[in-house]
């Protein structure tokens, strides 16, 4: 929720700072820039703090950001306020998969789906709030740009006495409503996350920690290396084709606007629906089961994109099913590695950061090569070379993380079978 609310209120908070909307394009790149710096202070914090109490803390100070946006009247003060926001994010979004895996560990694959069935959810959700809230929001700002004296009298004195004023009640109330209705939300959660850290025992945590940190594979760095590129390519190719297949559409197909938006609807529609039914696939299929399956699905669809890119059919069809195939890999990784060696606060922001640069640079490289190359469908071929990539370099990570554990699980296994022999027995 908090990262979707920008985009539907992005042209209010650019009116609301007396912006243009590409002045303040450096928004999101301040938010980027705090999410990976977030990711790094949240991955080394969850190794020496409490989980509940750290999670609590940052969507605390998430609230506090979403409370504060609306009241900035500088464009500065609002990036760097969303470079703060975007570091309490990212502290969140590590946080949340390292407390998936402390509480389960290599069972909580359902629950990791859930989780990340969550984000798309909250992407969903907070559109529609949006527009709800922000209902008169252009009806009202067309009249207060045409006929300034309709305007509170006081505010208008107050604006003009203080041009340098940084903070101030926005002139759109709705703008506020938003913002302010998502940070009491994120406010509530917060409360049940430092009453569930005053709740839990120590003792317990400590054991689970113990238990996990004594599984550890054999090649544990290069497998974190190898996911790092494999969700920087997965995350990166689902950003850009989520962010480009309506221009490709318009252009390249050549599908009217109302049209290209349905495909783009239909691609983000079945990634949310196959994300929350990931979460009962998940209780009986295995992580890398569903690794391979997503695989396939991704490669054959962009294949089929590539093949016939200027089929509408075929457009709809194999969007609906390069958008089904995208939705479980991500949290299916993260519980597959779980499964093999232990991840801790460092790891897990480790592999988040790869998606993060991904979802960076891909789609900023495939906007100046498509500037280049206009006639070719460049986001097809993205599409099909990370659906390659990583379907190569999957079997490669099992490969990985199996030989070593075949000797371990022997060797385990034999000292469990000495240990339940009784001590005078002849075997």
């Amino acid at each position: 929720m908090t990262i979707a609310i920008l985009g539907p209120t992005f042209q209010d908070l650019a009116r609301n700072v007396n912006q243009n909307i590409s002045s303040l394009s450096h928004i999101f790149v301040g938010r980027a820039l705090g999410y990976l710096g977030g990711s790094v202070i949240g991955g080394i914090l969850f190794d020496c703090m409490n989980h509940f109490l750290l999670l609590g803390v940052s969507l605390l100070a998430t609230a506090t950001g979403l409370y504060l946006i609306p009241f900035c009247k500088r464009a500065v003060l609002l990036i760097v306020m969303m470079s703060v926001f975007g570091i309490s994010y990212g502290t969140m979004d590590t946080g949340g998969n390292v407390l998936i895996l402390a509480l389960w560990g290599d069972k909580g694959a359902p629950y990791m789906q859930a989780l990340h069935f969550s984000f798309a959810l909250g992407a969903f959700l907070t559109p529609i709030l949006a527009k709800l809230a922000l209902g008169t929001t252009a009806t009202v700002s067309a009249e207060n740009h045409t006929e300034p004296n309709l305007r509170p009298p006081g505010l208008n004195q107050s604006l003009e006495a203080n041009p340098d004023l940084l903070f101030a009640v926005p002139d759109d109330l709705n703008l506020l409503w938003a913002y302010a209705s998502i940070g009491t939300y994120i406010l509530v959660v917060s409360f049940f996350l430092f009453v569930l850290f005053f709740k839990k025992n120590s003792m317990q945590e400590n054991s689970t920690a113990s238990a996990q940190a004594s599984r550890r594979a054999k090649h544990h760095k290069a497998l974190l290396c190898l996911l790092f590129m494999f969700f920087f390519f997965y995350v990166g190719a689902e950003i850009t084709y989520g962010s480009y297949i309506f221009s490709f559409a318009t252009t390249h197909v050549g599908l009217e606007e109302s049209q290209a938006a349905g495909v783009n609807s239909i691609f983000w529609g079945t990634f949310a629906a196959c994300r929350g039914l990931a979460i009962f696939f998940a209780t009986c299929l295995q992580p890398g089961t569903m690794i391979v399956l997503s695989n396939i699905g991704s490669l054959v669809s962009s294949l089929f994109l590539v093949l016939f890119d200027k089929n509408p059919l075929c457009l709809w069809i194999a969007s609906s099913v390069y958008g089904a195939s995208m939705a479980a890999t991500f949290p299916s990784g993260v519980s597959w590695l779980e499964q093999y060696t232990s991840i801790s606060g460092k790891s897990a922001a480790f592999f988040v950061i790869g998606g993060a640069l991904g979802e960076m640079a891909i789609p900023a490289v495939i906007g100046i090569l498509q500037g280049l190359y206009p006639d070719l469908p460049v986001v097809l071929y993205t599409s099909l070379g990370s659906a390659i990539f990583t379907a190569v370099l999957f079997p490669v990570m099992y490969k990985l993380a199996t030989s070593p554990l075949d000797r371990q699980q022997k060797r385990t296994r034999r000292s469990k079978d000495k240990k339940a022999l009784p001590s005078d027995s002849g075997l």
